[in-house]
């Protein structure tokens, strides 16, 4: 993912991608934690996504089994959960993945073909 300057996307657009995305970032750097998972989809340029958002995503996606999760014992804090993708999580990655692609192109071509002649 490409960091952009303006992170401010409408919020339509980040719901649609936010469960690819997550599942995309535990895919590449799981073992990891919903913190990490946020920071990084910040830094990647799809702004700010608050815990309260992105928690439930999380656990829809183990809700599925793409997920596993486990909490691991703070040091000197509370404790925080660690996720990791499963073997279905790759494999539902790579489909949707593709089917974004295909979506994405589809929306792309629609925006780019020259209004009809009696429309202008």
């Amino acid at each position: 993912m490409q960091a952009t300057d303006d992170p401010d996307w409408p919020t339509a657009w980040t719901r649609a991608a936010l469960e690819m995305t997550a599942l995309a970032v535990v895919c590449a750097h799981g073992p990891t934690h919903g913190y990490d998972v946020a920071k990084r989809l910040q830094a990647a340029g799809l702004g700010e996504v608050k815990g309260g958002t992105l928690y439930p995503v999380l656990g829809r996606l183990a809700d599925q089994g793409l997920l596993d999760s486990h909490w691991e014992p703070g040091d000197g804090g509370p404790g925080r959960k660690v996720v990791t993708a499963t073997a279905a999580g790759h494999r539902a990655l790579a489909h949707r993945a593709a089917r974004w692609s295909q979506w994405t192109a589809a929306v792309a071509d629609v925006l780019a073909a020259p209004p009809d002649e009696e429309d202008t």
